[in-house]
Formats: C-alpha cells, structure tokens, sequence
C-alpha cells in the first residue's frame, strides 16, 4: 500500500488496487467508453473506476458512474474533484470535496527505464535532463527520467480541471528533491486562479513502492492554507 498521509493531504482519499478483480463490473454509460477495448485496457479501466467508487463512498458520497468530458478527463460528481491512474500491477483513484480540494492530480508509472530514450528530449527541459545525472547518484533504486515523466503527469491533470486547457510538457518545470519526497513544479505560462491568486507554481509529493512510482500533487481550496 501507499503511504497516503505521506502523498496527500487529510481532506483527500484514495483508493487502489494491485489487480484487477473478477467481480467488478461497469457502470450505466461505462460501457460505451470501452466498447472497442482489447480485455487488458477493458480490466483496467474496470479496476481504475472501482477504485473510484471506493474512494467516493469512503468521502461520503454514492458510488456513481465516472464517465470522461470532452477531452477524456474523468467527471465526477458535483462537489467533488478527483484523479485517476494506472499502468501494470496498479490502478488507484484520489478525490476531495471542492470545498477543501481546488484540484488533484495522482499519476503511477512502474519504476522501469522509459521504454524509449527519444522520450526524454520530448518531456524534459534541458534544466531538467541535467539534475537526472545527480539524482542517480544520490539514489540508484529510482528511475529518476520515469519519475519525471510522472510527476509532469501529475501536473497536467492537475492544471486541466483549473483551466480546462492543455499544457505541453515543456511548459512546467519540475524540480525532485530525493530525500524529502516532494517536487516542486513551476509553471512557465500563466496559471490559474484559485481563491483569488494565480498559482506560479504546484507542490508534489512521490513516492516509490512495490515497484511502482506515484506523484501526487493537491491544491488548497483556500490558499491561505498553503
């Protein structure tokens, strides 16, 4: 398991998986997303919106079905923000109540090389490419560029519910720091408005466990508790 006090804030709850249970089933309207999906991406998903489901009961709310906007972002219920990841052997699901929470984002990546070098160049900022040599000398059990890569995940999916827009890669900076578990994120346009001050920048936190990367990133509905 994760060690969510550690990855999130008290006011959200996350739910996870390390398979992908028989018994799940899909809910009115889910079906249709995945109509065409080979079995694998049809587990997934199935397991992803369980996990959903589970956290929104545990926060409070009836589990519903979590169907995907017009850019494939997942919508919740009203009141209610949230985030959704999964790659091999992990599916998990953070929400909050927008009262507390203005956005959340939660990515995993298994901690493996990048299946492809030519990623690297396509993620990372020049700035970016050099601190991975030092964080590989500070600790070798991580895979600093997959790291990376999750954590600008995170980032988006945190960005696009404030904003409703994209963010190419290139366009946040992010900085690890090995031995407190946390990053931090600048962004270099313009962000967005939350309580009445334009965010500059995200806090994360990650995390490497049971072979798997997670980065978490929660931004206060209110600021002044940041």
């Amino acid at each position: 398991m994760i060690d969510a006090p550690a990855l999130f804030p008290a006011a959200v709850v996350h739910a996870e998986l390390f398979h992908d249970p028989p018994e799940q089933e899909l809910f009115p309207g889910e079906e249709a997303l995945v109509a065409n999906a080979v079995e694998a991406r049809r587990r997934e998903f199935t397991s992803v919106r369980a996990c959903a489901r589970t956290a929104l009961v545990r926060l409070g709310h009836p589990p519903v079905p979590i169907l995907k906007g017009p850019h494939g972002a997942p919508s919740w219920p009203t009141g209610v923000v949230g985030s959704l990841t999964h790659c091999r052997g992990y599916r998990a699901a953070a929400v909050a109540d927008r009262t507390e929470v203005a956005s959340v984002g939660l990515d995993a990546e298994p901690n493996e090389v990048l299946p492809d070098r030519g990623i690297l160049p396509l993620i990372a900022l020049p700035q970016e490419r050099d601190r991975l040599a030092d964080l590989a000398l500070r600790r070798a059990d991580i895979c600093w560029e997959r790291l990376l890569f999750s954590a600008k995940e995170s980032v988006y999916k945190t960005w696009y519910p404030l904003t409703g827009r994209w963010l190419d890669f290139e366009q946040a900076e992010i900085a690890i720091h090995p031995d407190t578990g946390t990053f931090h994120a600048k962004l270099l346009v313009p962000g967005p408005v939350v309580d009445g001050t334009r965010l500059d920048h995200f806090h994360g936190t990650w995390q490497a466990r049971h072979g798997v990367l997670l980065t978490a990133i929660t931004v206060p509905a209110r600021q002044q508790e940041m």
